[in-house]
């Protein structure tokens, strides 16, 4: 394979600093290569019969690298349970698990020839299954490769690593097209106050608790109708029933929608993703898997429906597909508040007692008196705190008033931190009455019903001449937010 001119720079960064250091960890942002700048590596390595151990924890991180080192025509063995293993091979591509049980704990087979070492998606390293692996190689060059340095609570992995190299960061492989650009939705700011964190993240528990609501998966079915153009999504969930529930609403929509989680057979796993590569189905909803190790470029929405505190999370969605010129980020949770734009530049750092920061995003909070990104009380526009909305004109007051999320409009996140939301036509207005007026004849409703219902929505009643247009029948998006309004009426109710 010929390398892009960026690839061969990183290698030669590499080349020049393994002089003086033997533990490299590789930043690549997804879309950049990071198997392609290792195979080259490795092929160099054979070449001079230097042996090599390529580490990774998933099946299907183990098969893409096996199948990147054939393009490279390198031959190798696989250390995996269901494979045949052929110890004698120069490479040998290892599942993390099985080469620690094999190799190190059973001492079934020995532990591998290696002069390098290479470990896929390396900000798990600090794993105890990983760290008894470097240590039996300590005399081995450790090369380390992810997308993001870092543990989960942003610290460096300095204690494992000597140096970090740094591939093109995510604004310049869009410039120069390896990823499409990201359009980016943000609701009002969930109230995450009291919620516990631990090992970097929130507690799935009581996450799942907060945004299990059927308010708020409503709000999600209504938004993905209005802004996600029926494009092939991709759902992130907090846990099973959250997942469950968000599955549900689609389907009650009509959406072709298929759940994935840690449960999920591996050939079902792979008829699921290939259905979604091929447009038969509209979305997959995630539960705590999907995260890495997962490649469908055809794919061009996120949902998040969780909050979280990793950085990484929406990367995969911007992967070039033919016919996509752009992909869709609808944050549900807020993300876009705590981390900035998905191709902010962010400053990774090795050492373990400093932590990974968005410097474009943090610099709002440095600076004494710069507005942050925020959201309209109003309209839910994200916009700048302190400045009037762009929106709907809203201006900041002493004490603005609470704001429920379900009832959230998504506006773009644009580039200069400011939030314009898609204006609704007087036609879809329209259309949107007519489908209420086709909710209230469906279920037998008084005639002012569907004039209330468009003036929750929209701030003020419809003119009295669409009442002559006469009824539709109600849209998946439609029924989605009537649902949700219901609901959230009912769990208003004193009990």
């Amino acid at each position: 394979m010929e390398l892009y001119e960026y690839q061969n720079d990183v290698i030669a960064k590499f080349e020049a600093l393994l002089a003086s250091v033997s533990r490299i960890c590789l930043q690549a942002a997804t879309g950049s290569g990071k198997t392609v700048i290792a195979a080259e590596l490795i092929k160099r390595a054979v070449a001079v019969r230097q042996p090599v151990v390529f580490i990774a924890h998933r099946l299907e991180l183990i098969t893409q690298a096996s199948k990147k080192l054939l393009r490279f025509d390198i031959d190798h063995g696989i250390i995996k349970a269901g494979f045949d293993m052929h110890l004698g091979k120069k490479v040998q591509v290892a599942s993390v698990a099985t080469l620690f049980v094999r190799a190190h704990r059973n001492k079934k087979i020995d532990l591998p020839r290696a002069d390098w070492v290479f470990i896929d998606e390396a900000h798990h390293v600090r794993a105890m299954t990983y760290m008894a692996i470097v240590k039996a190689y300590s005399a081995a060059r450790i090369i380390g490769l992810t997308a993001t340095p870092c543990r989960l609570d942003g610290r460096g992995l300095g204690n494992v690593f000597q140096a970090l190299v740094q591939c093109p960061e995510v604004a310049e492989l869009t410039r120069l097209g390896f990823l499409v650009p990201a359009k980016v939705f943000a609701p009002v700011r969930l109230n995450l106050n009291g919620l516990k964190a631990a090992n970097g993240d929130y507690v799935r528990s009581e996450l799942a608790d907060r945004v299990n609501t059927d308010a708020l998966v409503g709000d999600i079915v209504e938004h993905w109708f209005r802004l996600g153009e029926r494009r092939r999504t991709v759902v992130f969930a907090v846990n099973l029933g959250h997942g469950q529930h968000i599955t549900w609403e689609f389907r009650k929509a009509d959406v072709a929608v298929e759940m994935l989680d840690g449960t999920t057979p591996t050939d079902e796993r792979n008829r699921i993703l290939a259905d979604l590569a091929a447009g038969k189905l509209n979305i997959v909803v995630k539960c705590m898997v999907l995260t890495e190790s997962w490649d469908c470029p055809e794919a061009s929405c996120a949902v998040l429906a969780r909050p979280t505190k990793s950085l990484g999370l929406v990367g995969r969605i911007l992967r070039p597909a033919p016919g996509k010129s752009d992909a869709l980020v609808l944050y549900h949770a807020g993300g876009v508040f705590a981390h900035g734009l998905p191709d902010d530049p962010i400053s990774w750092v090795l050492e373990s007692d400093g932590k990974a920061e968005n410097t474009v995003h943090a610099s709002r909070g440095a600076t004494p008196h710069a507005p942050a990104l925020t959201t309209c009380p109003r309209c839910s526009a994200v916009r700048l705190e302190g400045r009037p909305c762009p929106v709907c004109g809203w201006r900041p007051m002493r004490a603005p008033p609470p704001v429920d999320v379900a009832d959230g409009e998504l506006g773009q996140v644009m580039r200069d931190g400011v939030a314009r939301a898609s204006e609704w036509s007087e036609c879809e207005k329209l259309t949107f009455y007519r489908q209420l007026m086709g909710v209230a004849t469906q279920r037998g409703y008084k005639s002012a019903w569907a004039a209330h219902k468009y003036a929750e929505r929209f701030g003020g009643f419809p003119p009295w001449s669409w009442n002559r247009q006469g009824p539709l029948p109600p849209s998946g998006a439609v029924s989605a937010w009537v649902r949700a309004r219901n609901l959230a009426y009912a769990t208003s109710l004193p009990r």
